[in-house]
């Protein structure tokens, strides 16, 4: 898929840079970031204004209610902008699906308020598990030097690793965070939430909280977004390597006595939000 960049994107994988203190490692911005958002943010109006002729009823019902979240997302990363500088804001980024969908429409947001934020780079803090996989670890810095993220790795556990975070960058006030209402706890979850006592102090902002699985795929792939490899393999919720597995919803063939390998379908073609996690070792 074509990644959403200029012609002047630097090759990939430039070592981080280390940034002083216990843990924490940063990837300096590499890219024009106001040519980024202008690209983006076009190819957002275009899936805004796009209406296709004889098409599917249900694919036009998806685009309908994936328009509808686009323009709600956006409305709600405007009121973070107009709530908060620049540099008091910072994303929450581990290379799933649904937090690119986030860093897509906080781009666009960007260009759109461009006379008031002229901003180098994007503060983000990549909190990763101790069994990271691979190919997340490396979408995660390709996603670094092309989206300009200045970004922070650390460990789990995630409490720990926001403290450290915000040490490390006092300035920050609030995390925009790609939960969405169907996950772990993100029921009771609104566009604004104070973080809980015995947490870290900073606003999270969760911009996508209202998104349905279909939609993120919907968006992902109209805009043509480059994803993590995972998703092809029929991954559908990253976590690590010990508790993340393919989709059983997505096998099309299955393991027998001859060896055969299972095979699975890729992660947008799952509609069902109740099966987004199957593939997610439930810890007890």
């Amino acid at each position: 898929m074509t990644q959403l960049t200029d012609s002047s994107t630097p090759t990939l994988g430039s070592q981080p840079s280390v940034l002083h203190g216990p843990g924490l490692s940063t990837t300096p911005s590499m890219i024009p970031l106001v040519n980024l958002c202008a690209e983006v943010a076009h190819k957002v109006d275009v899936f805004l204004d796009k209406t296709v002729e004889n098409e599917d009823p249900n694919k036009t019902e998806l685009r309908k209610r994936t328009k509808t979240s686009v323009r709600d997302s956006l409305d709600v990363i405007s009121e973070a902008l107009r709530r908060y500088s620049f540099e008091e804001l910072a994303i929450s980024f581990n290379g799933g699906k649904d937090c690119l969908v986030m860093l897509i429409l906080l781009l666009a947001s960007i260009y759109y308020h461009s006379s008031e934020y002229r901003p180098q780079r994007i503060h983000t803090v990549y909190v990763h598990s101790i069994n990271s996989f691979a190919e997340v670890d490396r979408f995660v810095n390709e996603c670094a030097s092309t989206y300009s993220l200045d970004l922070i790795r650390l460990p789990t556990p995630m409490k720990e690793a926001f403290q450290k975070f915000l040490d490390a960058k006092p300035h920050i006030k609030a995390i925009m965070v790609g939960t969405r209402r169907t996950d772990p706890n993100g029921h009771d979850l609104t566009f604004f939430d104070e973080t809980d006592h015995g947490w870290p102090k900073f606003m999270r902002i969760h911009p996508i909280v209202d998104w349905h699985y279909a939609e993120i795929w919907h968006f992902l792939l109209e805009l043509d977004v480059k994803y993590c490899p995972l998703y092809d393999m029929g991954y559908t919720s990253l976590g690590g390597t010990t508790d993340t597995f393919p989709n059983p919803a997505l096998s099309t063939s299955s393991d027998d006595c001859n060896g055969d390998t299972i095979k699975y379908r890729p992660a947008y073609t799952l509609m069902d939000d109740d099966k987004e996690r199957l593939g997610r070792e439930k810890k007890i």
